[in-house]
């Protein structure tokens, strides 16, 4: 029987960042167990990160760690096969998987002509998944994906599989609190932005006849001690905030109310505007030292840097906030080891 983790509340990232190869997850996941890290997220790209694949492999290869897919995207795979592919890591993980879904990045769901997710298909979504766990039979059901005369997987089923969800605006927030069980936020929220967030979605769930208790949210919360290299550090703060205000980052500086002045210069940067690919991915550490001043160091202060003992602070900060758990965002088990180790003490 699996030793229940030290710290149910902590979570990390799998494969972060862009790594060489897929293989890497097994000995991070090895890793986050030895040091009773409670969930592992992995989130989906279309490379060497198909979801399906990866969290077969974590269900296996794990005994104690929680697998929540963060994210996935319903409108990539025809319903029953994301139905059977939950239910399947359900049975065989003994209860710890949960099927997480996001909305996608519009510009790429476009280019590869894929329709994106809205907040009331996520929703309708939700409880299409729980209808076919529960063994129903849904007749002539239709979304943005198409229409299906019969979805069924088998009548005996009663599964009750956690859903889980990335959000942004309010309205899916409020949805959130509605129809899913996991709620994660996204990086770099200020604490004002995340304390709203948690308001809203306990509030939304209280409001549906939830316990709001039952409805865990999320920290999605960037982790970057100083015992990692510099250059590494410039990588998981600069460039991944840079990397999200060139995907997205109107709907950032939006939900944070941050200056959109800001992000109107950072967009016409020459070296911004023609760079060729994500910077975080793509940048080198003079790159990243280019584009640093365009970046104010309010936006890159929602995360856990400086010492063990500063990182762990920042952590118990999110929990002061309202949130239930804190994912230490874009860092390897091994870059965490001392952070988790002080958390312990």
């Amino acid at each position: 029987m699996a030793t229940a983790p030290a710290h149910p509340s902590l979570g990390f990232y799998t494969l972060a960042g862009a790594p060489q190869s897929p293989r890497d997850m097994l000995d991070e996941l090895a890793h986050a167990e030895r040091l009773g890290l409670g969930t592992a997220f992995i989130s989906e790209r279309f490379n060497i990160k198909e979801a399906g694949a990866l969290t077969g492999a974590a269900v296996a290869t794990t005994s104690s760690l929680n697998i929540i897919t963060a994210a996935t995207n319903h409108t990539t795979r025809h319903p029953l096969v994301t139905a059977s592919w939950a239910s399947t890591l359900h049975l065989m993980s003994g209860g710890r998987f949960s099927l997480g879904l996001g909305r996608g990045i519009e510009a790429m769901f476009k280019a590869y002509g894929m329709p994106m997710a809205t907040t009331s298909s996520l929703e309708e979504f939700a409880h299409l998944m729980r209808r076919l766990w529960n063994g129903e039979t849904v007749m002539n059901w239709s979304d943005i994906t198409g229409n299906y005369p019969v979805l069924r997987l088998d009548p005996a089923f009663r599964l009750e599989i956690p859903l889980s969800i990335t959000v942004f605006g309010q309205k899916t927030l409020e949805m959130a609190g509605r129809a899913y069980d996991n709620v994660i936020l996204h990086t770099f929220f200020t604490d004002e932005t995340t304390e709203r967030a948690v308001k809203t979605v306990k509030a939304s769930a209280e409001k549906a006849g939830r316990n709001p208790d039952d409805v865990k949210v999320w920290s999605c919360f960037a982790t970057i001690g100083d015992h990692i290299a510099p250059e590494l550090r410039l990588k998981k703060t600069v460039g991944r905030l840079a990397t999200y205000l060139q995907a997205y980052g109107d709907l950032m500086v939006t939900t944070n109310n941050w200056d959109p002045a800001v992000l109107k210069r950072f967009r016409e940067d020459e070296f911004v505007r023609t760079f060729p690919g994500a910077l975080d991915a793509k940048g080198t550490t003079q790159d990243l030292e280019r584009v640093a001043p365009l970046i104010p160091e309010e936006w890159l202060a929602p995360s856990a840097q400086g010492s063990p003992e500063q990182c762990v602070a920042a952590i118990r900060n999110q929990f002061a906030l309202g949130c239930d758990g804190v994912i230490m965002h874009g860092a390897t088990p091994a870059e965490l080891e001392p952070i988790v180790l002080k958390f312990s003490s």
